[in-house]
């Protein structure tokens, strides 16, 4: 689109834009304004407490400016008079380093610097569930393994079909949906493209899939593991590198192992090298850990990873190769914040490249079967507290994404740790009361 969204709003009908930041826990930050006052927006930005978000600020900081990004607005299909855009940040003329979109686009730009092109896809797993949070919404639902239901699947047609539409009206090349492994749970695919273009459409995503859910009287929660004994939601990221221009796979080479080149491999290697500090970013809530680290489920399996281990298409492991030229990272959950999921792939990977990192030995086992057999494979963080540790130890991962950024991330999130560590839960009474 052009760069006047005075212009956009006119031709379009909208009037209201939508000028959204995400904050450092994920949360959708927005302030709704009116066309005729656009103009303004986009020179000035609007203003926002930070403090009153989560970002590492003080109500005596001056205002933030979320300053509207032209280039990904996106008109509301289902009410096409309002209009939402991604914003970038600013305080004192200056970018907010610690702010989410700052921090993935300077990664970005670091990547293009050496020649790389960075594009992704993801896999965003999502519940279906009742307003109050305590039930899945179809009582029906209740197969043993109920992942591609057909009938379960077109029970909850009506919203699914109505979150696709949306998704084809906007061109993001939706191509398929499905019931997922949990019941309640699903699935839907649009194309991978460009790290920035995928974060943008991976929160308007969740804002979609919300609010559709909310018009047919449900709810939809992104939550790692909402429900015990059934699988969580991930949410795969499927990673490629292209040239300068975008237009060859630098990732791909049929004369290596898996197709995957050698700056493919090296790639993947700073993925495993970082992967117990790249958790305190991929899966960054408490309930995160009841993801990963979680006994089977009733359909058999928790399609989740608890070592960090590499594999060809073999969806067991941490990383998988199931095609030349690109892998999957099967560690983040539903709670990843869209813009820091891309950026931490991309500062573990382009470490991976510079010290060209070795990805270690492939395993083609079934880890839910046979992981115990497996020596010198580290294992992934047993709770949130340790991947922060795991993540301030990382010093190279910090520095690639920012002092400011690490610094702030992780003093909000061991507030978040001791607020939980603090509280009082059922399971002590049931275990202690008597001794």
């Amino acid at each position: 689109m052009g760069n006047d969204l005075a212009a956009f709003a006119k031709g379009n009908g909208v009037k209201y834009f939508m000028i959204s930041y995400t904050d450092l826990f994920g949360g959708q930050r927005a302030k709704l304004v009116p066309a005729q006052a656009i103009a303004d927006m986009q020179k000035d930005g609007a203003g926002f407490a930070g403090f009153a978000t989560w970002l590492d600020l003080t109500p005596a900081h001056p205002d933030m400016l979320a300053v509207p990004d032209p280039d990904s607005v996106i008109q509301l299909p289902w009410k096409p008079e309002v209009a939402w855009i991604a914003a970038n940040c600013m305080m004192d003329e200056k970018t907010v380093a610690q702010a989410p979109r700052n921090t993935l686009k300077r990664l970005i730009e670091e990547a293009a610097g050496d020649g790389m092109h960075v594009k992704t896809g993801v896999e965003a797993e999502f519940f279906l569930i009742s307003p109050d949070g305590k039930t899945i919404s179809d009582e029906y639902d209740t197969a043993s393994k109920p992942c591609y239901d057909q009938q379960a699947v077109m029970r909850r047609y009506d919203v699914i079909a109505e979150i696709c539409d949306h998704m084809l009206a906007l061109g993001w090349g939706a191509y398929q949906n499905d019931h997922e492994d949990a019941n309640g749970q699903f699935e839907m695919n649009w194309a991978f493209d460009d790290a920035l273009a995928t974060a943008d459409k991976h929160s308007f995503f969740k804002f979609m899939v919300r609010s559709v859910a909310e018009k047919h009287g449900l709810r939809a929660t992104f939550m790692p593991k909402p429900f015990p004994g059934l699988t969580g939601n991930g949410c795969h990221a499927h990673i490629s590198v292209w040239d300068k221009d975008g237009k060859t796979n630098v990732f791909a080479d049929n004369a290596m192992e898996l197709g995957l080149s050698a700056k493919g491999r090296n790639f993947l290697g700073g993925i495993m090298k970082h992967a117990s500090a790249l958790a305190a970013i991929t899966n960054p809530t408490v309930n995160s850990y009841k993801r990963i680290n979680a006994p089977r489920t009733i359909s058999g399996a928790t399609w989740a990873p608890n070592s960090v281990t590499w594999t060809g298409n073999n969806r067991t492991h941490m990383v998988r190769v199931p095609g030349p030229g690109r892998f999957e990272l099967r560690l983040p959950d539903g709670a990843a914040n869209p813009y820091l999921l891309q950026a931490v792939i991309i500062a573990a990977g382009l470490d991976g490249i510079r010290s060209k990192a070795d990805p270690g030995k492939r395993y083609d086992i079934d880890m839910y079967q046979f992981g115990h057999t497996v020596e010198g494979a580290p294992k992934l963080p047993l709770n949130l507290l340790d991947a922060l540790r795991e993540f301030d130890n990382d010093k190279s991962l910090k520095a690639a994404l920012g002092e400011e950024f690490s610094s702030a991330y992780l003093k909000l999130k061991h507030q978040e740790w001791n607020s939980y560590a603090s509280h009082f839960t059922q399971w002590e009474r049931d275990h202690t009361l008597d001794i």
